[in-house]
C-alpha cells in the first residue's frame, strides 16, 4: 500500500494546519524535530489528535496526551539504540518526559505486520484512523501531513478502528482503558 502527501490540500488540511499554527507548543516541537535530520519523519497520534479535539471542544491547549510520538522511517539503521539516543536528547532539549521516539521501519516486527513501506503506511495499521495523523515540517517551514484515512474522522470526533488494524478485542479494550470520551463529551465511539 502506497500513500503519497503530494496532492490538492483540503479544507480539512487547511484547518488541521492552522490549529497545528496556533499550537505554540506543538510548532516548537515540529522544529526541534526537523533540526535533528530524519528520514519520513512525523509528529503523530494523539499529541496531534488532542490538539485537534481539544480546539473542536472550544478548550485551551492541555497535555492530554500520554507522550509526543516522533515516528521517522529509515531502513539503513533499525537499530533501537538510535531511537532511544534521539529520545533522550529531545528529552534534555526540552526539559519534557514525554518523548517517544519509534523508527517505522522495525516497528512491524514488534506488531507481528508485513514490513512497512514508509511511515504513513504504519500509521495505517494503527488502531484508530483519527490516531493514524502525523504532522511535519519541512524544509521550507511548511506544514506536512500523512492521514492514510483522511481526516473526516478527526474533525468530526468519530473514533473508529482503522480498516487494517484487524484486532477488534485489542481496539475495544484500548476505548475502554482510555475513556477518551470523558476528556471529549462530543466523541462519537463506533465499536465495530
Amino acid at each position: 500500500m502506497h500513500f503519497s502527501v503530494d496532492h490538492i490540500e483540503s479544507e480539512l488540511e487547511t484547518q488541521l494546519k492552522q490549529i497545528i499554527h496556533r499550537h505554540t507548543g506543538i510548532m516548537r516541537d515540529l522544529r526541534l524535530v526537523r533540526s535533528h535530520g530524519l528520514p519520513d519523519w512525523y509528529i503523530a497520534a494523539g499529541y496531534i489528535r488532542s490538539a485537534v479535539w481539544d480546539e473542536l471542544h472550544g478548550f485551551e491547549p492541555r497535555d492530554r496526551h500520554d507522550d509526543i510520538d516522533v515516528i521517522y522511517y529509515d531502513p539503513s539503521d533499525c537499530s533501537e539504540a538510535v531511537e532511544k539516543e534521539l529520545e533522550q536528547a529531545l528529552k534534555q532539549q526540552t526539559g519534557n518526559p514525554k518523548w517517544s521516539v519509534k523508527n517505522q521501519a522495525r516497528m512491524h516486527i514488534r506488531n507481528g505486520d508485513a514490513p512497512y513501506e514508509s511511515s504513513a503506511d504504519a500509521m495505517s495499521l494503527w488502531p484508530e484512523t483519527a490516531t493514524g495523523i502525523g504532522v511535519r515540517l519541512d524544509d521550507e517551514a511548511e506544514l506536512q501531513i500523512a492521514a492514510p484515512y483522511g481526516l473526516d474522522d478527526l474533525f468530526n470526533m468519530v473514533l473508529r478502528r482503522s480498516p487494517r488494524f484487524e484486532n477488534r478485542e485489542y481496539y475495544l479494550q484500548r476505548m475502554r482503558t482510555k475513556q477518551w470520551h470523558l476528556s471529549w463529551p462530543k466523541l462519537q465511539v463506533i465499536e465495530d
